[in-house]
């Protein structure tokens, strides 16, 4: 009789276990670039793909325009916008999580770094607008709808890290050696724990899993009355589609804070630290979510044009690079400074309002040059040149090889 109820006691609590170890203990990076590429896949299936930087970009448009120096407003408010909506999402997901795993706390990083991390969107913002997307639409979402542009993003960012990566030991010999010169002021008295009491942020932490609790439950409810809604008979705008985009959106955000994955780590980590990790995550993502676009495109349910911008070769190489220089500075990719901005870091919450601005203002002079359109490139759609299969085949093997190599790095150290 007691194993009959033991053995209902943790069948009934058996969620609520996994659902405790899922926000108290990190989960692997490959874990997260799989779930990130069924997501991307079932996010495509679903409306449309993965973007970040056009949902800050719209914000910016709101608020320029507000301000006078826009003429004419966005087409949709930003709660409409499909692609505000994924940014907001995800953003609300990883603060959610941040809350249920304790780990929300507010860091305000010295004036310098706040400089940097504004440089550092600012670039960013340039980048996107010439690549037509940050590290997410520019580069994993376009490799993955098979996209020739992708893949030059991809050189591009690999490129701007490496010289963004020589930069770094220069400031480090020039820059900080004569900050460091400086007489060292008297350390004062620690006062934190005093103040951590006086402010209650332990009674906050221990509240934290009951308020991302809440916030989660609220996404879930604001979803769903989204789907309600149903679709608009006057205008044609679906509700329904905007629902299940909060959803993913979320999701994306609780995944990319649970495994900590950064794209930003996957392209420089292995010429500062050698590291690995998160080059074989960020090919998983890759891989996974390649071979689904593939099939929701040639199966005839997404157009073949989608996400395929005119943006081959230049726009997408050049942009890649101004992109991948300004990363570190900001401190995270489009999507690393999106939920790390939830966790609490000032830093780069400042890049991703530099990013946001930037972007807008760098695509407004863009729309307006029929010059710099055109020298951006041209739409490659891979399959037009080389069929599905080979298309898929050569992203799955130079992923595959820029995996290899970062690996056989981590082990010998010869790319540092």
């Amino acid at each position: 009789m007691n194993g009959l109820i033991a053995t209902i006691w943790l069948t009934l609590t058996y969620p609520l276990r996994v659902f405790i170890i899922a926000f108290t203990r990190p989960w692997p990076v490959w874990l997260g670039g799989l779930l990130l590429g069924m997501l991307s896949v079932a996010t495509f299936a679903w409306a449309r793909p993965w973007g970040i930087v056009a949902g800050p970009r719209e914000w910016a448009d709101w608020l320029l325009y507000l301000s006078g120096v826009y003429s004419s407003s966005p087409e949709l408010n930003p709660l409409l916008s499909s692609s505000s909506v994924l940014t907001l999402g995800l953003i609300a997901g990883a603060f959610a999580s941040a809350l249920l795993s304790r780990q929300f706390e507010i860091k305000v990083p010295p004036p310098f770094e706040l400089l940097r991390s504004a440089v550092g969107g600012v670039l960013m913002g340039a980048g996107a607008a010439l690549a037509a997307g940050c590290n997410v639409g520019g580069f994993f979402s376009a490799t993955s709808a098979l996209s020739g542009g992708g893949l030059a993003m991809m050189a591009g960012l690999i490129a701007g890290v490496f010289l963004e990566v020589r930069y770094y030991y220069w400031e480090l010999e020039h820059l900080r050696f004569k900050r460091g010169e400086r007489r060292p002021r008297r350390a004062k008295p620690d006062r934190g724990p005093r103040l951590a009491a006086a402010m209650g942020r332990l009674d906050f932490k221990r509240a934290q899993p009951f308020l991302g609790a809440a916030a989660l439950l609220g996404l879930v409810v604001m979803s769903a009355v989204y789907m309600l809604l149903g679709v608009d008979a006057v205008t044609g705008y679906s509700y329904l589609l905007t629902g299940g985009l909060l959803l993913a959106a979320v999701a994306f955000g609780i995944v990319l804070h649970r495994s900590r994955f950064a794209f930003l780590q996957a392209f420089r980590e292995p010429f500062i630290s050698g590291r690995a990790g998160q080059v074989r995550g960020m090919t998983i993502a890759v891989i996974v979510s390649v071979l689904g676009f593939a099939a929701i495109k040639a199966g005839g349910l997404r157009p073949e044009p989608e996400y395929v911008a005119s943006t081959f070769w230049a726009g997408s190489l050049v942009g890649g690079m101004i992109f991948g220089f300004g990363m570190p500075f900001a401190g995270g990719c489009g999507s690393g400074c999106c939920w790390r901005t939830a966790e609490g870091s000032l830093k780069v919450a400042v890049a991703l309002f530099f990013l946001a601005a930037s972007n807008s203002l760098f695509q407004a002079a863009i729309n307006a040059s029929g010059t710099v359109r055109s020298a951006m490139g041209i739409p490659l759609f891979l399959p037009d040149y080389i069929s599905y299969k080979w298309s898929v085949g050569v992203i799955v093997a130079l992923m595959g090889l820029y995996a290899a190599v970062m690996t056989w790095n981590e082990k010998t150290g010869r790319l540092l």
